[in-house]
């Protein structure tokens, strides 16, 4: 099982519309913060968090109770007090799951705690595996070559499309990084499933990806296990033995 957390930035489109019109630089270089800040908090904690909109994360918070949630969000008001962040945990099988259980429990109003903590749902002390898979294009910088790098973008961006809408048909949910990589949250997926979703993707192009798959009991292991296994694919590539697809299970 896997625990989620939805952190939402509560009426931000409203709050925006005070700024002006000249207010997207502003909102650009508060974006890059709050991620920042919502992101080390959580690592600190040996989760890790993943843009869904620039106004909400999802972070795998597998090992976090109550108190870390509470903590969390006390010190984001500190840093944003004009600023109304709220949390909704749900934990399922597959992060799918996990994200419909929150929802429902954001959607009852099931607050965790009382007072002015907008924190709803319960920890699930059972959450205690998560599996990801760190994905990037084989040999890109050659990609990159006879594509200018707006085309590049976009071409990374139809494949992470892609990916997207076929992960989620397993339950699985994928975030964009960065640069070419991707990273898919998707317990329950065996290695041939994953296979399959990588050649459909890329079939009729001369696209290849690499997979690595990292499994641990918590989100910011599981993810160093899957950046583990993808750096292997490219030692075994140097050593000419061509391998898409790795995995990598924490002890």
């Amino acid at each position: 099982m896997i625990q989620l957390t939805i952190i939402r930035i509560e009426g931000y489109g409203q709050w925006t519309l005070t700024l002006g019109s000249d207010r997207e630089t502003q909102l650009q270089m508060l974006q890059a913060r709050i991620y920042h800040d919502v992101q080390r908090l959580f690592s600190e904690r040996d989760s890790i968090v993943f843009f869904n909109r620039f106004d909400e994360y999802f972070a795998i918070t597998n090992g976090l109770d109550a108190d870390d949630h509470l903590h969390i969000q006390r010190e984001l008001t500190k840093l944003y007090d004009n600023m109304l962040m709220s949390m909704t945990i749900g934990a399922g099988k597959t992060a799918f799951e996990a994200n419909l259980n929150a929802y429902r429990t954001r959607k009852e109003g099931r607050r965790m705690l009382d007072g002015n903590a907008r924190i709803f749902g319960n920890v699930h002390p059972q959450a205690d595996v998560a599996q990801i898979m760190h994905i990037d294009i084989d040999s890109s910088a050659k990609v990159g070559n006879r594509l200018s790098p707006y085309e590049l973008t976009v071409l990374i961006m139809k494949i992470y499309s892609r990916l997207a809408e076929e992960f989620l048909k397993h339950n699985s949910l994928a975030f964009f990084l960065g640069g070419d990589n991707i990273m898919v949250i998707s317990n329950g997926m065996t290695k041939e499933q994953v296979d399959e979703v990588l050649k459909s993707v890329t079939a009729g192009n001369d696209i290849k990806l690499n997979c690595g798959i990292g499994i641990g009991k918590t989100g910011r292991r599981a993810a160093e296990a899957a950046t583990k296994a993808l750096d292997t694919i490219r030692d075994l590539r140097e050593e000419g033995k061509i391998q898409t697809i790795y995995e990598i299970q924490c002890p």
